[in-house]
């Protein structure tokens, strides 16, 4: 038996699948950066990018699902050539967009006036930052991010990002430098909004604290270091019965860049694909996926570990 369904059983909990609420969608694994700790194996030479054809088929699959939120990410989601066909249908059905940015993004050739689209269309930016320090982000996403990420932070401000009354969220994204688990979202919080408008003048919203996964890249870099059953006991000493309720696998769906469905972005890296009949995005038209079970593997012990990780951050407080 797996080990993560065997902890569920011993609290006497199980996992199934609520009303859908967010259709996230993966548009490649093109990216402009290949960091370390990355669990789509995404960067500069990846060839796996959505086609119209699929992206139109996502428009229709919102357009019958009517999901609250349309969470965009890859990769580096903005370097698919259909992005602004998305965000801009998804908008005008009334959805929540989401772009899942690296910030890194605005300052690439041919995107100078990306910042201006996705305030222009009220996106909410979720921005990876890993740390309020230069070092420590360069060391796991490459030299020189970290300069690039603050510039493309102040330009997002510029335009009313993360500013009380602008209505142009933007939220910031978290995960450790190495094999432990994030510290208490709350103060970190606290922390990044202190830090970084001390520093550098930077506001945003809300923080994100996400666990790394042991999958894809991080996995393969836990192994060569021999720390990969390690890091996997700490995630399942840390299991958490409380998160469960609130895990991301329950109200979304994940769409693969080729259209296949999966419960989350992590199983879709693993090509655990959803159960049941339902396997590309054009079958969503067909009815619904309420009460249709996950399929689970042991790397869910990341999302239930300590407070929990999701793709909107913490799950439960923990002080």
């Amino acid at each position: 038996m797996i080990r993560f369904t065997a902890a569920l059983q011993q609290h006497g909990l199980s996992l199934r699948r609520a009303s859908l609420r967010v259709l996230q969608v993966n548009v490649g694994k093109l990216c402009n950066q290949a960091c370390s700790h990355c669990h789509v194996d995404a960067g500069p030479k990846r060839t796996e990018v959505m086609t119209r054809e699929t992206a139109a088929e996502v428009v229709a699959a919102m357009r019958h699902l009517h999901p609250e939120t349309v969470d965009i990410t890859g990769g580096a989601p903005e370097l698919n050539p259909h992005f602004r066909y998305l965000v801009t249908e998804a908008r005008a059905l009334g959805c929540r967009v989401m772009d899942r940015c690296n910030l890194t993004i605005l300052s690439v050739p041919g995107q100078e006036d990306l910042a201006e689209f996705l305030a222009a269309h009220q996106v909410q930016v979720a921005a990876s930052l890993p740390c309020y320090m230069e070092e420590n982000v360069d060391l796991q996403r490459g030299r020189g991010v970290f300069v690039d990420s603050i510039r493309g932070l102040r330009l997002l401000n510029e335009l009313g990002y993360g500013c009380e009354g602008s209505g142009l969220t933007l939220d910031l994204v978290y995960n450790p430098v190495g094999a432990h688990l994030p510290p208490p979202q709350a103060g970190l919080e606290a922390d990044y909004k202190r830090e970084l408008l001390a520093r550098y003048g930077v506001r945003f919203n809300r923080l994100y604290t996400l666990a790394n996964m042991p999958i894809s890249r991080f996995a393969r870099s836990l192994r060569r270091e021999g720390r990969y059953e390690e890091y996997l006991e700490l995630l399942a000493r840390a299991f958490n019965p409380a998160t469960v309720e609130g895990l991301m696998c329950r109200d979304t769906v994940s769409v693969g860049w080729d259209g296949r469905l999966y419960d989350c972005d992590f199983n879709q890296m693993l090509d655990l694909p959803l159960a049941g009949p339902f396997r590309h995005v054009r079958d969503l038209a067909r009815a619904g996926l309420e009460g249709t079970a996950v399929t689970l593997g042991d790397h869910c012990f990341g999302c239930t570990a300590g407070a929990g990780s999701s793709c909107g951050g913490a799950l439960v407080q923990i002080e």
